[in-house]
């Protein structure tokens, strides 16, 4: 049986449904799992999202909202998943409050570099790209660049491109936020957003901003 189509502006519901829980999940699953999930989507793994997901959840006591847990079995539940898992994955009243902090800077970083350019040069060729920002989250040890885009096609695709840019350029644990148009924005990317720095705009949108008098 042929898998759900990706390459297309309207995504499967599936996909968009696995793409926005994948999104959902930034701070509450490890970088190095969460990075490697959304390559899955992108290269249309569903087998091996249907298998580890719920898994994933399991491993990290990582709860989901009746929302979330909708997501869930609307996508690796038709591809695979075992529903016995699915099932006992932890139910979460409401989204956690993400202990986390972000900043548009770093002591290292005064505004755009080399990077940031690469991806926007990439990002404004992908259909449906509306904008681009970027910010750090100060974890720890060091800051993680996070991209944030909002996008209307193909978001997982675009996901998984920028990810490949920000891995060749060094990041091992790609953080890339994609927020399609009805998914309604987390804790943890409303805060990325408040201390985020525009990188780019479609040109469409800055038209129709409007001119302060």
């Amino acid at each position: 049986m042929n898998g759900p189509v990706t390459n297309t502006a309207v995504l499967d519901p599936a996909v968009l449904a696995c793409h926005d829980l994948l999104v959902r999940l930034a701070g509450r699953l490890p970088d190095e799992l969460l990075w490697r999930l959304r390559d899955w989507l992108a290269a249309d793994g569903y087998a091996a999202l249907g298998h580890t997901l719920p898994r994933a959840l399991l491993r990290h006591r990582v709860g989901l909202t009746d929302n979330e847990q909708e997501m869930l079995q609307a996508s690796v539940g038709q591809w695979g998943g075992r529903q016995r898992l699915i099932d006992a994955v932890l139910p979460l009243a409401a989204p956690e409050e993400p202990d986390v902090d972000f900043d548009p800077l770093t002591d290292s970083s005064a505004g755009q570099d080399v990077i940031d350019l690469v991806v926007v040069a990439v990002a404004r060729g992908h259909a449906g790209t509306v904008e681009i920002r970027r910010t750090w989250r100060l974890d720890a040890h060091r800051a993680q660049r996070v991209v944030l885009a909002h996008c209307t096609e193909r978001q997982p695709t675009l996901t998984g491109t920028l990810q490949r840019v920000l891995r060749a350029h060094g990041d091992r644990t790609p953080s890339v936020e994609v927020l399609s148009p009805k998914l309604g924005l987390p804790a943890y990317h409303r805060l990325a957003l408040l201390a985020s720095m525009p990188l780019w705009q479609a040109s469409h949108v800055r038209d129709a901003a409007p001119v302060a008098s």
